[in-house]
Order: C-alpha cells, then sequence, then structure tokens
C-alpha cells in the first residue's frame, strides 16, 4: 500500500507544479482582430480592428526577403491576400500561427517552373534556434514572418482563425 500511496502523491505534486508553471498561452478581451496587414519592406506588421491599429510589431522575414515565394526553399516571405488557417502551440518557434499559403496561384506559378511551391508558413515567435539565428541576421526564416516570443504570445491570443493577412512588399 505504501508504494501505491507514495506513486499517487507523486503524481498529484507533479501535476500541482505544472498547474503553477506560466503558460505561454494568453487569453485577450479586448476588440477583435479583423485584419492583419504586413509590410515587409518596413519590417512592421499590423494587427487592426477596422481602421484602428491595435498593435504594431517590428518583424523579421525570410531569409531571401525581398519578392514573393516561388516556390519551397527559396527563402522568401509570400506576398498577398491570405489567412490565418491553423495554429501550433508546441512550435519549436515557442508559438506559431499558420498563414494559407499557398493558394491556387501559387501553386500554379511555381508548378509552371517545375517546382513546389512548398507550406508551412507562419507567424511565430524565435524559440532557442530563432534567438541564436537573430543575433546574425534579423530576416532568418526560411519564409516565415518572426517576432519576439512575447509578442508572439499576444499575437497568438488576439488573432483568430479566418482572420484575412495582406502582406505586402
Amino acid at each position: 500500500m505504501t508504494g501505491w500511496l507514495s506513486r499517487i502523491c507523486a503524481i498529484a505534486l507533479i501535476l500541482g507544479l505544472a498547474a503553477c508553471a506560466p503558460s505561454k498561452l494568453k487569453t485577450y478581451s479586448g476588440p477583435p482582430v479583423t485584419q492583419v496587414v504586413v509590410n515587409k519592406g518596413a519590417r512592421q506588421m499590423l494587427l487592426l480592428s477596422g481602421n484602428t491599429v491595435l498593435k504594431a510589431y517590428r518583424i523579421g522575414l525570410g531569409n531571401e526577403p525581398i519578392g514573393h515565394k516561388q516556390f519551397e526553399g527559396d527563402g522568401k516571405t509570400p506576398e498577398g491576400l491570405y489567412f490565418i488557417d491553423r495554429r501550433n502551440p508546441d512550435s519549436r518557434y515557442h508559438l506559431s500561427i499558420g498563414i494559407s499559403y499557398p493558394n491556387a496561384q501559387d501553386k500554379a506559378l511555381a508548378a509552371a517552373i517545375g517546382r513546389s511551391a512548398g507550406s508551412d508558413i507562419f507567424i511565430h515567435g524565435q524559440g532557442p534556434e530563432g534567438r541564436a539565428l537573430s543575433k546574425l541576421r534579423h530576416d532568418w526564416t526560411a519564409g516565415c514572418i518572426s517576432v519576439t516570443d512575447a509578442e508572439v504570445e499576444d499575437i497568438y491570443a488576439m488573432v483568430r482563425d479566418g482572420t484575412p493577412i495582406l502582406i505586402t512588399p
């Protein structure tokens, strides 16, 4: 009986400590974010509610930041109108919010040159890898949009799936 009781106490202690750990998943109760606008040239991302800017962030881009993403591995961040379509609370980049790239036009463009358009474009934090890489180069991702870990926690809480994201040159 003592072994069984010890195991129960140990599990209860572990669960209690886990409940006290700070969560990276925040809550948000302000105005809804109705659009995300990314200006690649200015390295800026805006969260808008109607015409009101709720938040503005400095961003990092793909390691080849100029131009629209054409194919997998080109290091470019896409340009155009997309939508937030998924989220990953267990991302190796702290948290990540999916962008609906590639669309039908992106796939056709890549196919025309015999390549894959790629996928998995996200807004994400840095995580350990990004913190090291961003010290070397501001635009360090494979095509994603990066912010700090603290900033992606806010964005993750504020932006809902289905929100349009306009990415401009």
